[in-house]
């Protein structure tokens, strides 16, 4: 497995588009847009678990004299409460990739050592298994679950 070299601020250029370039996979430029993305994402829910819990947890009234207003009312309150800790655990999984990131293990698979791949990591930033793990994992999973 690669080791990311340590550099200075390494900045990343408006409009950068994700590739395995000249300067190869996971490189300073790319490492750092992977950061920036993982932290914006991590801003971005922690902020709306911030709404959530001022907003509308802390407003939600759950005594209610119609039964079926306060089922309802309840059914939204556990439904909100399910989605706040589903994303408790990505900005979990976030910060294990930022880990990864300062560690020089960003992008590459933890069962394998192979690369994850620069697509992947577009459409799922915390991902830790290469395409071909996760499905290896996935078939092993559904053996076990029919079993």
């Amino acid at each position: 497995m690669a080791k990311a070299k340590k550099s200075k601020e390494v900045v990343v250029p408006e409009n950068y588009v994700v590739s395995k370039d000249k300067d190869g996979y996971m490189n300073p430029v790319m490492l750092a847009f992977f950061h920036g993305k993982l932290t914006d994402w991590r801003k971005e829910l922690i902020k709306e678990s911030s709404e959530t819990i001022q907003n509308t947890l802390q407003e939600t009234e759950l005594q209610k004299p119609d039964l079926a207003d306060r089922a309802s009312a309840e059914t939204d309150h556990a439904l909100e409460l399910r989605t706040r800790d589903r994303e408790r655990k990505l900005v979990n999984k976030i910060n294990s990739a930022l880990q990864r990131i300062k560690e020089g293990e960003y992008g590459y698979c933890e069962e394998t050592g192979d690369e994850i791949g620069v697509a992947r990591l577009e459409a799922r930033p915390v991902a830790t298994l290469s395409l071909e793990a996760q499905e290896m994992h996935e078939r092993k999973e559904k053996i076990h679950r029919d079993d």
